[in-house]
């Protein structure tokens, strides 16, 4: 796995300052290695992911949410499938936030997030989240106006209003025993269009093509320009923002991976300890069932 001050590296706990700029999405951090070589990593981190994802289910005191935000082709989806390889499906539970329906406008804007939070001793990943609302919706103004809000509170410090629910509303998640954990898959414009093209261009590619994709890239500043403001704004200690490189998938995927790592270690969560009367009746019930006889296996 990655050491823990790479991992720091891309760890942004406070806003001031904060320029996306800064942040090269090609990073690597030095690392040399071949495919073969971050699989393994990858794999060795996983595996620890497993182990400690299975105490925290025991444990059952806290939740650990995960949002995944990024432009199109950044790889959302391939780092959930990658890291999240071999977890107990049990324990972990992925929510996808599309265009909200008919009855998610009739909510304020966290309402549909709010109802899919993990519970205690689980993880919960949004891919895409409450985020939208001021990158999306910012870039896209005109899906403001189909939201239902009152006219007057529809003002040019809306976007600064919804950045403080946000904070409010992780700072409340964080009290009650949810460590938030934020990424933004930082991907560059030519290293999109590459992926862009490969849709195109490789059979077993086309079906994720998406000519809305081309459509949005035409926005690419403005996203830019959301991305920053939405980091700067929300970058808090109880919710840090991770702005991982996202051109090389395989280093992407080491990132989140040691990330998620790290937090849980933090965390150490612990299997629960069994008493004295629960003793007892596993002793009784251990007895009962030698007593039957036989031990033939399978």
């Amino acid at each position: 796995m990655l050491p823990d001050e790479l991992v720091k590296r891309f760890r942004v706990t406070d806003g001031d300052g904060f320029n996306l700029k800064r942040f090269d999405p090609a990073e690597i951090c030095g690392l040399d290695i071949k495919k073969d070589e971050a699989r393994g990593l990858l794999a060795e981190g996983t595996k620890r992911l497993r182990d400690l994802q299975e105490r925290l289910y025991a444990e059952r005191r806290w939740s650990v949410l995960i949002v995944l935000q990024a432009i199109d082709t950044a790889g959302k989806d391939g780092t959930i499938e990658h890291v999240m390889s071999g977890i107990n499906p049990q324990g972990c539970e992925v929510t996808s936030f599309k265009a909200p329906s008919s009855l998610e406008l009739r909510h304020d804007f966290l309402w549909r997030t709010a109802c899919a939070l993990p519970e205690r001793g689980e993880i919960g990943i949004f891919n895409r989240s409450y985020y939208e609302e001021v990158l999306v919706v910012r870039v896209h103004e005109e899906l403001l106006q189909k939201q239902g809000l009152p006219p007057k509170l529809i003002t040019k410090d809306i976007w600064q209003e919804r950045f403080d629910s946000i904070r409010d509303f992780e700072r409340h998640l964080s009290r009650n025993g949810t460590v938030i954990l934020k990424f933004f898959l930082n991907l560059s414009k030519d290293e999109q269009r590459r992926r862009l093209l490969a849709r195109i261009d490789e059979p077993d590619k086309n079906w994720k093509f998406d000519a809305g994709d081309l459509a949005e890239r035409q926005h690419w500043d403005a996203y830019q320009s959301a991305y920053q403001d939405a980091i700067a704004s929300t970058a808090t200690k109880q919710a840090p923002w991770h702005v991982v490189p996202a051109d090389n998938k395989w280093f992407t995927r080491l990132v989140v991976a040691a990330t998620i790592v790290d937090c849980l270690e933090r965390l150490d969560p612990k299997f629960p300890q069994v008493d004295d009367e629960a003793r007892k009746v596993m002793a009784k019930a251990r007895k009962d069932l030698l007593g039957e006889g036989g031990d033939r296996k399978g």
